[in-house]
Order: structure tokens, then sequence, then C-alpha cells
């Protein structure tokens, strides 16, 4: 990355140039007069010199700045210094160079230097060129970051982005990357400031501490309501979806994870519930036994002795709370939990049934043995299941292979819990299970 340093460009013009004040000038200085000859060289050459650059930009000001003759003893060719100014967006400084088309610098880069404790040496006077906090809040909403500025620093620009940060309200910050030459009109990105802090890489933003952007999650805690007491914070980063992740730990030992849009949580994630890993500042293992604990009373309340041991999380189904769950005994089932009510706990086939598999734990058939009995189906021990088939009539198939390796059954089930018929498969068709197969069919 170039920074806007422009040491040459000052150079030439503290050698050149006029008077101090308009090298010390900054964004919010007052309009400084610029002398009718000045103005008449830069109109004339602006608009050629524009053209050159490919820049986005109609010309409404422009003025001659200064020129540098040639210099033999440092080899330096001569160049010229321009500011423009462009209809409805910023303008740039532009310099001459002997081949090719001149260097533009935006004005934002310019008049909001890296380092915002140094002086500009050669700002951007035009009047419209001093105020350029409404260019920024454009880049912003292209980059749907609802923000309205209140620190500018330029970072500096490549060959195709201009880098700039952004302070926000709150203590929140943004490093907005955009074209270069700099067109507020095409697309711009924006990444939280609190990325940039915890990497490596050499651009950092300095309009406010990591601390002061972090504080922002404390009133995501509060908004978020869920009685956590924030004990410490951090900055997760950026979901597949957009979010913005940031973890929390809380006094009482849980830990959540928010993820945030536009200023506001779009969906909170207890630590207890997440894979392993995703969240680091909080005692996952307290947390999953603690959780543990409220599955087997949401078991037990349920009808299930299930004693949970372990678990993992199915994605919601409406209000109600999809769980797999590993008993102390090694068996595995789904548990099914609404926000308010009883709930139901599914062994592993009859979960099949209702569209979950169990992973985790070992399943145990011994109930869809149990139906086949009340179908007087009394020889056949339940070995294996095939994948559930819905039929025409809406009832959901379960075939079952038996453990004697005689033909098993299709199984038929109003709802996952209500079996309502139990055929052969020698008569019900469709059963693929190696048993099940009528012989000398592979």
């Amino acid at each position: 990355m170039r920074p806007i340093g422009l040491r040459l460009l000052a150079a030439l013009i503290v050698m050149m140039m006029a008077p101090a004040a308009a090298m010390a000038a900054t964004p919010k200085a007052p309009a400084i007069a610029v002398s009718p000859e000045a103005r008449k060289a830069g109109m004339a050459d602006a608009p050629a010199l524009v053209a050159a650059a490919s820049l986005p930009c109609k010309v409404s000001d422009a003025r001659l700045i200064g020129k540098a003759p040639p210099d033999k003893k440092t080899g330096s060719p001569g160049s010229s210094l321009y500011e423009v100014a462009c209809d409805a967006a910023p303008g740039f400084l532009l310099q001459t160079a002997a081949a090719g088309p001149p260097n533009a610098f935006s004005c934002i880069l310019v008049n909001y230097p890296a380092d915002p404790a140094t002086k500009t040496n050669t700002p951007c006077i035009l009047p419209t060129n001093l105020e350029l906090k409404p260019a920024v809040a454009t880049l912003l909403s292209s980059a749907k970051v609802n923000c309205a500025p209140d620190g500018i620093r330029g970072i500096g620009q490549t060959a195709n982005n201009t880098l700039i940060e952004v302070s926000c309200p709150g203590g929140v910050g943004y490093v907005v990357t955009a074209s270069a030459p700099l067109d507020i009109a095409k697309p711009a990105s924006a990444t939280n400031c609190l990325a940039y802090d915890a990497a490596s890489g050499n651009i950092k933003c300095t309009l406010a501490t990591p601390a002061v952007r972090l504080a922002v999650v404390d009133n995501l805690a509060k908004t978020a309501n869920n009685g956590c007491v924030v004990k410490d914070r951090r900055f997760v980063g950026l979901f597949t979806d957009g979010t913005e992740g940031f973890e929390v730990s809380c006094e009482g030992g849980k830990g959540y994870i928010f993820k945030v849009s536009q200023g506001a949580i779009k969906e909170t994630l207890d630590c207890a519930k997440v894979p392993g890993g995703t969240c680091t500042l909080t005692d996952t293992r307290a947390a999953t036994a603690e959780q543990a604990g409220l599955y087997t009373k949401l078991a037990k309340n349920s009808g299930s002795n299930c004693n949970v041991s372990r678990y993992a999380i199915f994605p919601a189904k409406g209000d109600t709370e999809v769980v797999e769950l590993v008993c102390a005994d090694g068996s595995g089932a789904i548990g099914m939990f609404p926000a308010t009510g009883k709930g139901v706990v599914l062994d592993c086939g009859h979960a099949l049934v209702a569209g979950y598999k169990c992973t985790l734990g070992k399943a145990d058939y011994a109930s869809l043995t149990a139906d086949l009995r009340k179908f007087d189906k009394k020889e056949c021990v339940v070995s294996s299941v095939g994948q559930p088939l819905k039929g025409a009539d809406g009832a959901i198939r379960l075939e079952v292979a038996c453990s004697d390796g005689l033909p098993g059954y299709m199984i038929s089930f109003s709802d996952p819990q209500t079996p309502k018929e139990a055929v052969a498969c020698s008569f019900a068709g469709n059963c693929v299970l190696p048993t099940n197969k009528p012989k000398g069919k592979s």
C-alpha cells in the first residue's frame, strides 16, 4: 500500500509556494482565498488532467497550486500540482508526471492524514472540498453500515483501492475499502476495526482504542436482556450470513455469542449449545454440564428416563428446540422441547419417522420391536432400519429388518409414536435392506 505521505509533493510546494497559512489548513478551517490567476490556470488545465487520470469528476472548480522546474542535480523532471473540485463528489489533488497520467489523491486522504496529529502540508482548500464527511457517509451507506462518521482518517491507497478509517458514535470503527481513484458512486465495503485489532497486518485503526470499540458489547448485552453481567468480551469475526459476532462471558459462568447486523442483535447463541471451541472466554465444560442437567430435567418432564451426558443442537422447529441426546447408558434419543408445555423424547427408531437421525448415541430399536408386537409379529426382533418413506396417504413408512435374517416388515406410522400397520416386505414392496429383498435379487 502507498501511504498518502506525499513527501515529494510537499517538498515541491514548500519550495515554490506561498503563504504558510495555506500549508497548515485543516478540513475545518475557513475557506482560504484563491487568487484569480491560480483559479484561471487551474480551470484551463484541469479538464484535460482529469480526463488523463480517468477520474470520476465533472470539474466545478480548480486551482494551480504550484510548479517546480526540472532539477538537473536531483534528476527531477519538474512537476505541477493542482486541486480540482468535482460536481457532487469529493475532489482531488493532481500531480503531473513526466510520463503517463497525473498522480491523483482524493481530498479525503489529503485532508485527513494517516497521522491525525500531523498537519497536512498541502490541503484541499476549494470551498466544496472542505466538508467531506457527507461523501464518507455515502461510502458507509454503500457498505451497508449505519454510521454518522464523527472521525475520519485516510489510511492510503493501492492501485485499486482507497482505504479510510471511520469512527462512529459509541466507539465503533470501520475500515472502508473503496475504489481508486475514489468514486463514491461505486460499491464500497466496510470491515469492523476490531478485526484489524486481532490481526497482525500493517493496517490498524487509531481513532479509538480496542477497549473503546469493544465497549459496544456491554450495550448489546443489555439489549439481549438475558441476565448476563459482562465479565469479558471479544470480537469473534464476520459470519457467512454477513453478521458480526461478539462473544461475552458472564459473571455467573454462562457465555453467549451475539450475531449483530446494523448495530442490532439478530441472534443470540448460548455457548453451551455451540460446537466446542467456538466460545473461548467461557468455561464451556461447566456451561455444558449445566445445560445437560437442564435437558435431563426436560426429558424427565417428557416421560423419559434419559440422564443426559452429551447433546447436540438441531435447528429449531418454530419455538421448539430439537436436541440429540446421549443418555448415561450410551443410548441415543431425540428431544423436542417447546418453549412452554411438555416436550417429547423419541428413541432413535421413532426419531427417524419424525425426520431426525441419531449420530452420537447407540441406537436401540426395542420400541420398534414392540410396535410389531401390536400387530402380532412376535417372531421379529428389529436389528436395523431403512430410510423412512412417505406414502401417498401422507403416512410415514419405515422398513425394519429382523435379527434372525428372515424377511422383515414395512411399518406405517400416522405420527412418530403411533404405528398403524405392519406389512411383510414380501408384500409391501420397496424394501431394500439385504435380508428383506426377495431371493435372487441383488
